[in-house]
């Protein structure tokens, strides 16, 4: 930690982009190594300072291979999907972490990682289900009945955190939305969401495309959310009748700037039942900087 003059503190953040599409695109994060002295006020201006949608701060933990806080630039989260593989893609980099099993230690509970060829992977819960009044969240999107997949259920779904995830019809209704934040944001607080997760599986090659609005933690939308991916999936699986234990999302191609993504989920399925999940991808380091505090 260095010091700029008495009350300064000058912090280095790297910044990886999460869930890179053929080396491009993806979500960024900020991580910061070696997090331990900062206090929790501390670690929200350095989110605030950074701007992006989740900063993850690395520290030691006595029970797990390292200890995880994540911070949006409004308030700390329990788990960070996009975080998480940019933290473990930057620790691989720098050979402090190699090929296998490692975990996070978190506000929420310790959750495994899984280190793959250049792959990292985050572990969820099984999938939970709560049925939701429809009627708000259409008008929250600006949507109909007629705009959605009538063989595709609404739910909020939770493996660790909450996302309503919505399918509607084709790729042209997924990109036409135009959200009501203010809407969106209601909802969320009442219903204790993350945000919203709208999809279609009108998709080529992959399972899904999605695009996620959390304007409850700051987030407009975002280019790769791998914490809402997981529930996507379960829904699939569950609700939907795809049988597939392995599916791959699409992510940040409807946004103002594209930003193209790809998570891949691992389900784990025992006698038919979801017992937990992995998803995970790739992460490309793509600059660092300094935040003073």
């Amino acid at each position: 930690m260095n010091q700029t003059h008495e009350n300064t503190k000058s912090v280095p953040v790297q910044i990886v982009n999460a869930f890179v599409k053929n080396g491009k695109g993806g979500n960024p994060a900020g991580v910061v190594l070696d997090a331990d002295g900062y206090s929790e006020d501390e670690k929200l201006s350095i989110a605030q300072k950074v701007g992006l949608s989740e900063t993850a701060f690395v520290s030691q933990s006595k029970t797990e291979g390292f200890k995880l806080d994540f911070f949006t630039p409004t308030m700390r989260i329990a788990h960070c999907g996009h975080a998480t593989i940019a933290t473990f893609s930057y620790l691989a980099s720098l050979d402090l972490v190699s090929d296998g099993q490692t975990s996070k230690e978190t506000v929420d509970g310790p959750r495994k990682i899984i280190l793959d060829k250049g792959m990292a992977y985050m572990e969820q819960l099984a999938p939970s289900y709560q049925e939701i009044e429809l009627e708000p969240v259409l008008e929250s999107l600006g949507l109909t009945h007629r705009d959605l997949d009538a063989d595709i259920p609404v739910f909020r779904v939770n493996t660790g955190n909450s996302f309503i995830v919505l399918a509607v019809k084709d790729q042209q209704t997924l990109q036409a939305i135009e959200p009501k934040l203010a809407l969106i944001n209601e909802i969320s607080e009442q219903l204790d969401l993350i945000g919203y997760y709208v999809f279609t599986t009108d998709s080529n090659e992959l399972d899904a495309t999605a695009r996620m609005f959390a304007p409850r933690y700051g987030i407009t939308e975002e280019a790769a959310t791998g914490m809402a991916a997981g529930p996507l999936a379960c829904l699939l699986w569950d609700k939907a009748g795809v049988d597939k234990t392995i599916m791959h999302i699409g992510q940040g191609d409807f946004m103002n700037t594209p930003s193209p993504s790809l998570i891949t989920v691992n389900l784990e399925v025992e006698d038919g039942q979801i017992t937990g999940l992995l998803s995970g991808g790739y992460g490309q380091v793509m600059k660092d900087m300094v935040v003073s505090i």
